[in-house]
């Protein structure tokens, strides 16, 4: 069970990756939720994975500690489940303003945004003969 949960952990972090480093909007926002889903996961997990044993301990007798999940993780991975989904909605406006404004969701640049100008400085000689005319 553990190679599984570990694969998975794996599989959903390399399409996370994958995704963000795409050159559409789109991709980048579905790869960070899908590389928030991978961290969950994996904080889930460090708090054992058991089969059918609830996360708090029952009874007065001889009690097995080991044989019970941790309820810290859990409650790490409830709050971060908010936390990633309100950012998640906080990317998809500033995508959607940037698709509207820019009219296509590519991250490249425009190429004549690439292309930076001369630097002009004090001692450069064609400025001062501009200002002299």
């Amino acid at each position: 069970m553990e190679f599984l949960v570990a694969s998975a952990i794996g599989a959903t972090t390399a399409a996370g990756i994958y995704l963000i480093l795409r050159l559409r909007t789109f991709a980048v926002v579905l790869g960070m939720t899908m590389l928030t889903y991978a961290i969950n996961a994996f904080l889930f997990t460090t708090g054992r994975l058991v089969v059918n044993m609830p996360p708090i301990l029952h009874g007065h007798g001889e009690v097995n500690v080991a044989d019970y999940t941790d309820p810290l993780p859990q409650a790490l991975v409830l709050t971060a489940i908010v936390i990633s989904f309100g950012m998640t909605a906080v990317v998809v406006m500033m995508a959607l303003g940037a698709f509207i404004e820019g009219g296509d969701d590519h991250i490249n640049m425009p190429e004549n945004d690439r292309i930076m100008p001369p630097l002009k400085t004090i001692d450069d000689p064609k400025q001062t003969e501009d200002e002299t005319a």
